[in-house]
């Protein structure tokens, strides 16, 4: 058996329940899939959307749906070992990539306002207008359950808001084109034992930029996003289910009880409508 059919099989045996089926869970549930479709499933290097690629290989066998995929990487700027790092495990994971190059990182280098903020939002534009040439109408990005809630506490705490991270979303900037998070459901725990236990190594965070600027790191060195994984992680030891609740708490939103909300771009506020039908 070739390596990639071992990954494979981990896949719908070993994590059947932790992966494979969150995994059809969430293209499920939140329709992020329908006949017709071209999805550019979008390639960082990392373990998550390596693995989403894996799974929508898989989805793909079943042929319950319509559907055609291109595997898209984009390389920002990577040194030439990530790069290697990408490509070799596309090989090892039968995944035949569509490579492209920018130089998103020589152009943001300089920059010193909101650098990380700019270089996201870039990588966004390029991955959304490549998988258009390519007549792609979806982009796949392998955000995963964790980023979910994480995203969501961030809000609160940094950002002074409360939003979370949607399961897929229309795309404003470039239209006909949507970007769907198939892992929604999938926990990064589970990700890290499947490359673990099929022995894959792939690229971490290859941002050359993080460590000098401030507004990415906290004074202690780690990030915003790495403080609130290890807030989770500390609560979690005491209410297990805690991640749980802060998913669920986004899906369980009482507009009752909140001072003001916005919709569609208007604030709402509860005095706008408060005394009304008093006697």
């Amino acid at each position: 058996m070739e390596k990639y059919e071992e990954v494979e099989k981990s896949i719908v045996t070993t994590y059947r329940n932790k992966i494979w089926t969150k995994f059809v869970k969430g293209v499920k549930e939140f329709e992020m899939i329908e006949n017709g479709d071209k999805i550019a499933v979008c390639i960082s290097g990392g373990k998550d959307s390596m693995l989403m690629a894996k799974c929508f290989q898989e989805l793909k066998k079943h042929r319950k749906m319509n559907f055609e995929l291109v595997f898209l990487v984009m390389n920002p700027g990577y040194n030439e070992q990530n790069t290697q790092k990408i490509i070799q495990n596309a090989k090892i994971l039968n995944l035949p990539i569509v490579l492209f190059e920018t130089d998103i990182f020589n152009r943001v280098v300089h920059i010193e306002d909101h650098p990380c903020y700019i270089c996201a939002r870039m990588r966004r534009g390029y991955l959304y207008e490549k998988a258009k040439e390519l007549g792609c109408n979806k982009i796949a990005l392998g955000h995963h359950f964790d980023d979910v809630i994480e995203t969501t506490l961030m809000g609160m705490l940094y950002g002074a808001q409360m939003q979370t991270m949607m399961p897929k979303v229309c795309s404003t900037s470039h239209p006909g084109m949507e970007l769907i998070r198939p892992l929604y459901y999938v926990k990064e725990e589970n990700i890290i034992r499947w490359a673990k236990r099929n022995e894959l190594d792939f690229i971490r965070c290859a941002c050359r930029f993080t460590e000098h600027y401030t507004e990415c790191d906290n004074q202690d060195g780690s990030s915003k996003r790495e403080e609130i994984k290890a807030l989770i992680k500390t609560l979690r030891k005491k209410y297990e289910n805690i991640d749980i609740n802060i998913f669920r708490s986004s899906q369980n939103v009482n507009l009752d009880t909140l001072i003001s909300y916005r919709k569609n771009g208007k604030t709402v506020h509860f005095l706008d409508e408060y005394g009304k039908g008093k006697n």
